[in-house]
């Protein structure tokens, strides 16, 4: 089978089980303009000035590299080049590192206001930024200055492989021995949900010329990395991992540093199941993908079933607190359908479609991934060449 890079073809699963087109143009429209437009207590897009926007973390009020690269990336799947261009403002203006340690990236959270609460980046911003903004240029054309869309995509993916070469910084993103990413840059531990080959494999054609090579063997990497992280039954992936896929504990020092505990199946691991049914959409690279989506329907739909969502040792043991995101992990779920070949395909799809968009405070997270799948189901999450 060839994927999309290939053929061209995008699939439509929503129109492939009987949903109309206008019924799906509606509710992609009516998502994305209460996400961006919507009232108060329902978007949590919000301009600043003439030229510039922001998208907010709800549930921490503070605006992330993750949800500001999501947003350019939905921004430029919807052509919206306005709110991309206001965004892309935003974080240059606040997020980016020019001096000091961490120059060349961009701090990982900031207040509203603009303020840095944190100087150190999180390699999964920078990976969506170098994507949207190559997506941009085809898309769009480069400009000028920062809207020279294709030269800051390469410039982000330079220091993301090449910084603390000449200087004494803050080192790269990812492992030059292993080639995976990093959870952040000082450390030797991952984050299975950054694992994006269908993005490494673009950035090995448009990076810059003489880290191609590196690229290609980040996606061939990044494949067999996911093979190990995702647990053989279940297809469940820890938040964060050991190089050798094994979930990553850590000591008293990480607990305390990041929060908690991060070796189940929380938060950041739902988009893991996201990413492999779009790698398979994009280049069907791997048959594994569907093996492994078809897993992760499986454990939903006949452990978990109807009951609320929980947290999940990566065998599907239950752990007795309830999923913060519980509509996250119904839209990754459904997303996974891009690569199923699964009896729970269907159902997984339907429950995403008969799901609302998120409301209340926690409502950012789980309503950025439910417009990824709305795009990705819809065959609108698309590669711009």
């Amino acid at each position: 089978m060839k994927g999309a890079f290939e053929t061209g073809v995008y699939r439509n699963v929503f129109s492939e089980m009987g949903y109309t087109g206008e019924e799906i143009d509606k509710k992609i429209k009516d998502a994305f303009n209460t996400v961006f437009y919507g009232s108060e207590d329902e978007k949590f897009y919000h301009t600043v000035g003439d030229d510039m926007a922001y998208l907010e973390d709800t549930g921490n009020n503070d605006a992330r590299t993750e949800g500001m690269s999501y947003g350019m990336m939905m921004c430029v799947q919807m052509d919206w080049k306005k709110e991309f261009d206001r965004l892309w403002k935003w974080v240059y203006t606040y997020m980016y590192n020019t001096e000091g340690y961490h120059k060349g990236y961009f701090g990982w959270s900031c207040k509203t206001s603009g303020e840095k609460n944190s100087d150190g980046p999180a390699p999964d911003g920078e990976e969506f930024f170098a994507m949207a903004l190559f997506f941009a240029s085809h898309r769009w054309g480069d400009g000028e200055g920062i809207f020279d869309y294709s030269g800051w995509a390469r410039k982000i993916l330079h220091v993301c492989l090449h910084n603390g070469e000449d200087e004494p910084c803050c080192p790269p993103m990812w492992d030059k021995d292993n080639k995976l990413i990093k959870f952040i840059p000082n450390c030797d531990w991952t984050d299975p949900s950054y694992h994006l080959p269908h993005f490494y494999e673009l950035f090995a054609l448009w990076a810059d010329e003489c880290d191609r090579p590196f690229w290609a063997e980040a996606a061939k990497a990044s494949r067999e990395y996911l093979k190990k992280a995702c647990h053989p039954v279940t297809g469940l992936a820890a938040e964060y991992a050991n190089y050798d896929g094994s979930p990553y504990v850590g000591n008293g020092d990480f607990v305390k540093q990041f929060g908690g505990r991060h070796d189940w199946f929380y938060s950041d691991a739902y988009r893991v199941a996201a990413n492999i049914g779009l790698d398979y959409e994009w280049f069907a690279a791997d048959e594994w993908n569907c093996e492994c989506a078809d897993k992760i329907q499986k454990f939903f739909c006949e452990t978990v079933g109807n009951r609320d969502y929980m947290t999940y040792d990566t065998d599907g043991t239950v752990i007795d607190q309830p999923a913060l995101h519980p509509v996250a992990i119904i839209a990754t779920n459904a997303m996974a359908s891009l690569a199923a070949n699964g009896k729970y395909s269907k159902e997984c799809v339907e429950l995403f479609w008969n799901t609302p968009l998120r409301t209340g405070k926690r409502r950012y997270y789980d309503n950025c991934l439910y417009l990824f799948a709305l795009l990705a189901l819809s065959g609108n999450y698309r590669i711009w060449k």
